[in-house]
């Protein structure tokens, strides 16, 4: 079985790293509707739509143009979450992202710290490198 340590993932808008990423996190949800009828003893459902979100945080970093910058309020950007790393063979999330979240945060003994939160428009892809 193998396992990776969380420090090997990285974080692209497109092509591009996002710089100064400390975590990210992508959540898939599945909808399901009650197929119930009467005389049955049991409830019973079937699936209908699935959606993913899920958040992006760093520490803030006004250099990084082409990564933190595209992740502004409202923009839709093409993410790409590798937990493992980016080198050929990797596994990673990619999707139509629609950033409706933005948040800052400091504290007098820390650095400041983003935190984007995503939608992802249409289907989450899994893919290796």
């Amino acid at each position: 079985m193998a396992t990776h340590t969380g420090s090997a993932g990285v974080v692209k808008v497109g092509a591009n790293t996002v710089a100064e990423v400390r975590n990210w996190s992508v959540d898939q949800s599945q909808d399901t509707v009650e197929t119930t009828k009467l005389g049955d003893t049991v409830k019973t459902f079937k699936t209908t739509l699935s959606a993913s979100s899920g958040t992006v945080d760093c520490f803030w970093d006004e250099t990084d143009t082409t990564g933190q910058g595209a992740m502004t309020i409202g923009a839709t950007v093409t993410l790409n979450l590798y937990p493992e790393g980016s080198d050929s063979g990797d596994t990673y999330y990619s999707g139509s992202a629609i950033v409706n979240s933005i948040g800052v945060a400091q504290a007098h003994d820390g650095l400041v710290e983003r935190s984007f939160g995503f939608q992802v428009s249409g289907a989450l892809t899994i893919t290796t490198v």
